[in-house]
C-alpha cells in the first residue's frame, strides 16, 4: 500500500455501449469512484480520473445483429446516452474516451506489438467452434449450451451465470450458435495466448502476500481462488469482424480480444487527456510514486487483478494497481437487475421523473452500497432515506440556520461573544470530522463515510435543539449571537464535507451561504472561523428554500407500478412465446439408447440442511438424505431459493454422478430442476406422500 503518493490515477470500469446506464452501474462503480476522486481533489492531491466507452465487446455485435444495424450505429447511440447520464449525475471524469478512437487503436496495437516482439505470447493453432451456416467462427457469447459443471442448459461460451464457473466455448455440452441455432463444428484457427501460468509466482507474491491485509475480502478471496486453481494461457485474439486488428503478419481477419484491449482503454484515455491539457501522461502510469486504483464490479475482478496486471508486468514499464476495491451487485426490488428484461432504473428516465434530484439517488445508492455483499434497492427505502435523513436531518438543520440568521441578523453572520463549554466542545467535534470521514474514504468504506457526514448534520441539529436560540433570543440576545455563529460554522463545514457525496447539494448550499471559494477539508479541521462574522449569506429569498424536497407516496407508487408492469410484460412475453407453435423452449437432444438412461441412478431424497456457499452468490451447500446415505450436494439455486425455505423439501437426486469439487466442497450428485413459464426454477420431485427416500426413479 503506497504511502503519501505524489499523484493518483483512478479508473472506472469502461461501460459497454450496448445499452444505457442503470442504478446498478452507478452504485457498483461510478459513484464510489467519483466520491474518491472528489475527496482527493479537496485534499489538494494531483488526480487523474479516467473512463471511456467499451465499444469492441461481442455484446456490441450481438446488439447490432439483433437490431439490424451496424456496430458503429450502436456505439454512437449509446455512447451519447451514457455520456449524458454521467454528466447529469456529476461523475467528475477528467477524461471520458472511446475504445473506437484512433488513439486507443494505436495504443492497444502498440501494447500488443511490444509483448509480441518480446516473445511473451504463445502462438497456437487450436480447434474452435465454427458456424458453417453463418460462415464464421463463434466468439464465446455467440455460443450457448449445457454447463459441464452444474448442468445449466443456457450457459454462455465464456461463463455459466448459474454456477459462476468460467468456461471455454469448447467446454459446453450440446453447444448451439446463437446466430443461426445450428450446432457448430470444430475448425482449426491460429491465435495468440498470454501465458498466465508464467505469472503465478509473481501474482502470489504481489497479491496473496503483499495485499493480504489491505484488499477487500471479496476481492482477495476471488483472486486467491483463481490462483489456487492454477492459471492457464488465455487467448488475446479472436476471429471477429468488429474490433482492433491484430497488428502482425498472418493475423488477417483477426481482432484483439476485448478483455485485452478494454483495460488498455484506461491508458489511451489518459493519453487523450494529456494531449488536450498539454501534460505528460507517463508519470500517471509509470512513476512508482503514483497510486493506481481500479473501481470495478465483482464480475471484472479477475480481469483487473490477474490478467491486466500480468499484461502490465509483461510490458515491464507500468506500475501495478495499489487497490481494486470492487463492489458486489445491486438488485432491484428483490430481483437481479436485467437489461434484457428491462428490470432496471435507467438514469436518464430517473431524471425525467425526479428532476434535479441527482443527489437523492447518489445518497440512497451510497448508503445502501453493495460494498461487501449484494444489496437490494427498493423504492420504499429510497423514499425513507430522502424523507427521514436528507430532509429531516440535513435539510432541516440548514433551513433552521438560514431562516434564523435572516430573521435575527438580516442574513449577516453575527459576531460571537464568549464561547461556553458546549460551544467549544461542538466546534472541537466539528474539527474532528474531516479526519474521521477521510479515514473511511481512504479505506474505501463509502457507506461509513456518508454516515459520518450525516453525523455532522446531526451535530448541528442537536446543538440547536439543546441551545434553543428561538427561546434565548427573548432573554439573552448576546448569547444567541454566539449560538448562531457556531451553527453557521457547522453549515459552512457541511458545504465542503458533503461535496464528494452530494456535489449538487454542495453547490446549492454554497450559493445559499454565499461562499464563493470552496473550503478545503484542512481548513475545516484547523479553523473555527469558516464563515466569518460580518459575512452576508443569502437573504430572505433563500429563507424557506429547501435543500431537499419530501417525496410523496404517490411518486413512489408510480415507480412500483412501473416495475410491476415490466414484470407482467415479461410474463406475457414468455407465455406468448410458449403458445407460439414455432417456439421450442429447448430442442430435443440427440437420441440415446435405453442402456444410456439405465446408467443413471435417480433417487428420491429430502433436503436436511442448506447453507450459502461463502463468497458465492449462486451456490447453496445442501445435505440430502438419499435413502442410501446423507450426502453433500452443491447446487446453483441460491438466487431462487433461500436456505430456510427448502429445508425438508423432497427432491429428485442423480446419485451416481461423478463427484466434483466446487470451491473446495465436494459435490456428490445433482438435484433435478426445471423452469416454469415465468423463468423461475422449480424442483422436479415426487408428488405422492408415501414415496420414501431412496426409492428409485426409472
Amino acid at each position: 500500500m503506497l504511502q503519501n503518493p505524489k499523484r493518483y490515477t483512478i479508473t472506472a470500469a469502461l461501460p459497454y455501449t450496448n445499452g444505457p446506464i442503470h442504478i446498478g452501474h452507478l452504485a457498483g462503480v461510478y459513484v464510489p469512484s467519483d466520491i474518491y476522486s472528489r475527496y482527493l481533489r479537496l485534499q489538494g492531491r494531483d488526480v487523474l480520473f479516467v473512463c471511456g466507452s467499451d465499444e469492441h465487446g461481442v455484446a456490441i455485435s450481438m446488439k447490432a445483429k439483433k437490431e439490424g444495424v451496424t456496430p458503429q450505429e450502436i456505439i454512437d447511440k449509446y455512447d451519447g446516452i451514457i455520456r449524458k447520464s454521467f454528466s447529469d449525475f456529476g461523475i467528475s471524469f477528467d477524461n471520458y474516451s472511446r475504445t473506437s478512437a484512433k488513439i486507443h487503436h494505436d495504443t492497444a496495437s502498440e501494447f500488443f506489438r511490444t509483448l509480441y516482439d518480446k516473445g511473451d505470447f504463445i502462438e497456437e493453432v487450436t480447434e474452435q467452434l465454427y458456424d458453417a451456416k453463418a460462415d464464421q467462427f463463434l466468439a464465446d457469447r455467440f455460443v450457448v449450451g449445457t454447463c459441464p459443471r452444474c448442468g445449466n442448459e443456457e450457459a454462455y461460451g465464456d461463463q455459466c451465470e448459474n454456477c459462476g464457473s468460467t468456461l471455454n466455448a469448447t467446454d459446453l455440452i450440446n453447444p448451439k450458435s446463437t446466430i443461426t441455432g445450428e450446432t457448430p463444428i470444430m475448425k482449426s484457427t491460429k491465435h495468440w495466448f498470454l501465458p498466465l501460468d508464467r505469472y503465478e509466482d509473481f501474482l502470489k507474491e504481489w497479491i496473496l502476500v503483499g495485499h493480504k491485509n489491505d484488499w477487500k475480502p471479496n476481492v482477495y478471496g476471488q483472486v486467491k481462488s483463481w490462483i489456487d486453481g492454477g492459471l492457464e494461457p488465455r487467448a488475446v485474439t479472436r476471429d471477429l469482424d468488429w474490433g482492433i486488428d491484430v497488428p502482425v503478419e498472418g493475423a488477417e481477419g483477426k481482432k484483439l480480444y476485448v478483455w485485452f484491449d478494454a483495460p488498455i482503454g484506461y491508458i489511451s484515455s489518459s493519453k487523450e487527456w494529456a494531449a488536450r491539457e498539454g501534460k505528460d501522461w507517463e508519470p500517471y502510469w509509470k512513476d512508482q510514486d503514483t497510486k493506481l486504483v481500479h473501481f470495478i464490479g465483482k464480475d471484472n475482478i479477475v480481469f483487473h487483478c490477474i490478467i491486466f496486471p500480468a499484461m502490465l508486468k509483461a510490458e515491464g514499464s507500468y506500475i501495478l494497481p495499489d487497490n481494486v476495491p470492487a463492489n458486489e451487485f445491486l438488485n432491484l426490488e428483490g430481483n437481479k437487475l436485467s437489461t434484457s428484461k428491462n428490470w432496471a432504473v435507467w438514469l436518464h428516465e430517473y431524471l425525467e421523473e425526479f428532476p434535479n434530484q441527482q443527489d437523492v439517488l447518489r445518497y440512497a445508492l451510497t448508503s445502501n452500497a453493495p460494498e461487501t455483499k449484494d444489496n437490494d434497492f427498493t423504492w420504499k427505502d429510497f423514499q425513507a432515506r430522502n424523507n427521514n435523513e436528507l430532509v429531516a436531518i440535513f435539510g432541516n438543520f440548514i433551513n433552521r440556520v438560514v431562516v434564523l440568521t435572516n430573521k435575527y441578523y438580516e442574513g449577516i453572520v453575527p459576531t460571537p461573544n464568549e464561547f461556553s463549554e458546549v460551544d467549544e466542545a461542538t466546534l472541537s467535534e466539528l474539527k474532528a470530522y474531516p479526519a474521521v470521514i477521510s479515514s473511511s474514504i481512504e479505506r474505501y468504506r463509502f457507506r461509513e463515510a456518508l454516515s459520518e457526514l450525516m453525523n455532522v448534520a446531526r451535530l448541528g441539529n442537536k446543538y440547536l435543539a439543546d441551545e434553543e436560540p428561538w427561546k434565548m433570543i427573548k432573554t439573552d440576545p448576546a448569547r444567541v449571537q454566539t449560538q448562531m455563529y457556531v451553527a453557521l460554522q457547522i453549515a459552512a463545514a457541511l458545504s465542503s464535507l458533503c461535496e464528494p457525496f452530494l456535489p449538487f447539494t454542495a453547490t446549492k448550499l454554497s450559493r445559499i451561504l454565499k461562499i464563493e471559494e470552496k473550503i478545503d477539508w484542512k481548513t475545516v479541521a484547523d479553523n473555527s472561523d469558516l464563515i466569518p462574522a460580518g459575512h452576508q449569506i443569502g437573504g430572505p429569498e433563500f429563507s424557506g428554500e429547501l435543500l431537499f424536497a419530501k417525496i410523496e407516496d404517490e411518486e413512489i407508487q408510480k415507480q412500483i407500478d412501473k416495475l410491476e408492469a415490466t414484470k407482467t410484460a415479461n410474463k406475457d412475453e414468455i407465455a406468448s412465446a410458449s403458445a407460439d407453435e414455432s417456439f421450442l423452449a429447448m430442442p430435443q437432444k440427440e437420441l440415446i439408447q435405453f442402456d444410456d438412461f439405465a446408467k443413471m441412478d435417480l433417487r428420491v431424497g429430502t433436503i436436511l440442511e442448506a447453507e450459502k456457499m461463502p463468497k458465492a452468490n449462486k451456490l447453496l451447500i445442501l445435505k440430502i438424505d438419499t435413502g442410501i446415505d446423507v450426502r453433500t450436494i452443491v447446487s446453483g439455486i441460491a438466487e431462487s431459493f433461500s436456505p430456510e425455505e427448502i429445508i425438508g423439501k423432497r427432491v429428485t437426486v442423480l446419485v451416481n454422478l461423478a463427484p466434483r469439487n466446487l470451491r473446495g466442497v465436494e459435490s456428490q450428485g445433482m438435484i433435478l430442476m426445471t423452469n416454469n413459464a415465468a423463468g423461475k426454477l422449480v424442483f422436479v420431485n415426487p408428488d405422492a406422500d408415501d414415496v420414501g427416500n431412496g426409492e428409485t426413479i426409472n
